[in-house]
């Protein structure tokens, strides 16, 4: 017979168990110090257990348009409502549509979840809009000849991204001027605010000539809203902007610094969200500045390149253009050239300013306008309550568990103990990571998964320990029997593993809001099952095996061939041959 080739290992040997030891030593060192290093020792809380704020907004359709609260519409919104909270960096935002007309957001407490619950009430649509005029936010008896307390400090708009300009703006805006640059905006979508009376208003053939041109009624009225306007009033603030259509001129305020508010007479909207491609805050490599870069849409970018071009050539305020979002202005950049694909919004940002306005122009386009119909402080208490008893519960399954694996398996069960507590730490670590990481928050269902997680790792030790087991029983001593059961137990744990997380992943894409926690944490914790039996729980079952406790099957290891009804070991013998005797022979 030819000997074995050196070197070469029994089919499912595993020579060195120590490598794959150590490499899961390694990993778990590495993930324990890393989150040590985060300063993130504990997983995030989800609303159900840290508690929170729950939203509730309502869905309005213009008059004329209640066509446009439809599913497809509300569905926009609530990706459009996620991103934006999550832009923010919150965790586990939960935001779901409720019936035809309702969305419920859920905000977890934690990290910026004041700053979220003001940009969840901001739901209305985006417009860039011409500024025409600017003034001080009091009422007055008629419009001034010049107007005080314009915005001193104005981000400017440039393609290169220049500097803010710092000179206090002062626009002339008599009555006069003001009811031409209305009579425009109401006849062309572009402003011309300069642009005389005589143009705008030709007299019809047969009428008597006026000396001067008279605004009509709807000028006559926007022009009286923006006169009386107070924008120091709350009530009026938000008013002001409701009911205007963006092919309409409109009235706005703007607040320049906290108390300190400004109203605008806007011209019809040239540019609206759904055109922004792209808005993010960035720091301006030449002045060390915040600024905000923007990137627009095919489309989008010629229509804002067809109204920089024409803002460009005008005078402050009319150079400006307002970028409004729920008839509030939250900037009015003035255009210093002419713009098309990109721009950038610099001037006195700081990092959180310039923040909010990229994540107001990256998500603020929706496609309905939403009022809050209740804001609902959720405290932790109950979640708590569901969160202990869902721990005894899985406490009190492990403890069955152990005692099982104990009674049945004896010696066996400190491998099956040793294997949970190694996928229980990797778990736990590699939670703590993910909150900072990917925002994943833990809540009721994300603890159920972990529960159930228990019942499958120890189904992979069990399916390992009576593949060993049934070797035992055809006569195998134990170091054979642990090599050679191993590829028919991995197949068996792959495939079972494999149709769990199938069915996690499946559950992960096809439910929204707290279902998602329970998938992702089953699919997790089944991959991790896969780790721990590959790298831990056969390397120690091999080291195990080459001990006399477990090698001579001690009635205590649970590998005790008298117990298991082994049967004895398969020997050759000599066939005895009769005497031949001699005359036949």
């Amino acid at each position: 017979m030819a000997a074995p080739k050196k070197g070469r290992r029994p089919a499912g040997g595993q020579s060195r168990p120590g490598r794959a030891l150590a490499l899961i030593l390694i990993a778990m060192v590495a993930l324990t110090g890393g989150m040590f290093w985060s300063g993130h020792t504990t997983p995030r809380l989800g609303i159900d257990l840290a508690g929170g704020t729950s939203i509730t907004l309502k869905a309005k359709a213009e008059p004329g348009q209640e066509s446009a609260v439809n599913e497809t519409n509300m569905n926009t919104a609530v990706g459009i409502i996620e991103r934006r909270v999550n832009g923010l960096g919150v965790s586990e935002a939960e935001v779901q549509t409720q019936g035809r007309e309702n969305i419920i957001v859920n905000i977890p407490r934690g990290t910026n979840e004041k700053q979220a619950r003001e940009q969840v009430g901001t739901t209305a649509q985006l417009y860039f809009r011409p500024v025409l005029a600017v003034t001080n936010g009091a009422p007055q008896a008629a419009p001034s000849a010049t107007p005080s307390g314009s915005p001193s400090a104005k981000p400017s708009a440039s393609a290169t991204g220049a500097t803010a300009d710092k000179k206090s703006a002062s626009p002339t805006a008599t009555a006069s001027t003001q009811g031409r640059a209305l009579t425009e905006a109401l006849k062309a979508p572009s402003p011309t605010p300069t642009a005389s009376a005589s143009s705008s208003a030709k007299p019809k053939t047969g009428a008597t000539p006026t000396a001067t041109p008279t605004p009509d009624a709807a000028t006559a009225a926007l022009e009286q809203k923006f006169t009386a306007l107070n924008c120091l009033d709350p009530k009026q603030r938000a008013a002001a902007g409701q009911g205007v259509k963006p092919a309409e001129p409109a009235v706005a305020c703007g607040e320049d610094a906290p108390g300190v508010w400004s109203k605008y007479l806007l011209g019809p909207a040239e540019v609206e969200g759904k055109d922004v491609d792209k808005a993010k805050a960035a720091i301006d490599q030449r002045s060390g500045q915040w600024i905000v870069d923007m990137e627009f849409t095919d489309g989008g970018s010629k229509k804002f390149q067809s109204i920089t071009s024409k803002l460009s050539a005008q005078t402050d305020p009319q150079n400006r253009f307002a970028i409004v979002l729920d008839g509030e202005v939250v900037s009015a950049p003035s255009v210093r050239t002419t713009l098309s694909a990109s721009a950038q919004i610099s001037g006195s940002f700081n990092q959180q300013s310039a923040q909010d306005l990229g994540n107001i122009l990256a998500y603020g386009a929706l496609p309905l306008s939403f009022e809050t119909q209740s804001v609902d402080t959720v405290t932790a208490a109950l979640g708590g309550d569901q969160l202990e008893a869902g721990l005894i519960a899985g406490a009190i399954g492990l403890a069955l568990v152990i005692i099982y694996l104990v009674a049945y398996y004896r010696g066996l069960s400190l491998i099956a103990i040793l294997s949970l507590g190694v996928s229980a730490l990797l778990t736990y670590v590699i939670m703590a990571l993910l909150g900072p990481a990917i925002g994943f928050a833990l809540n009721l269902p994300a603890v159920c998964g972990a529960i159930v997680a228990i019942g499958i790792t120890a189904d992979s030790f069990i399916v390992y320990f009576e593949r060993i087991r049934d070797e035992l029983r055809e006569g195998r001593t134990l170091r054979p029997a642990v090599e050679r059961a191993w590829p028919r137990a991995r197949r068996t744990i792959m495939v079972s593993d494999f149709v769990s997380f199938l069915a996690a992943a499946v559950l992960f894409i096809v439910t929204v809001g707290k279902v998602q926690g329970f998938a992702f944490t089953l699919g997790l914790t089944t991959l991790l099952d896969i780790v721990v039996v590959f790298l831990f729980t056969k390397p120690v079952m091999t080291l195990l095996a080459r001990t006399k406790f477990f090698g001579n099957g001690h009635p205590w290891s649970g590998l005790d061939p008298k117990r298991l009804g082994a049967k004895p070991p398969l020997r050759r013998t000599r066939r005895a041959h009769a005497p031949v005797d001699a005359k036949e022979a």
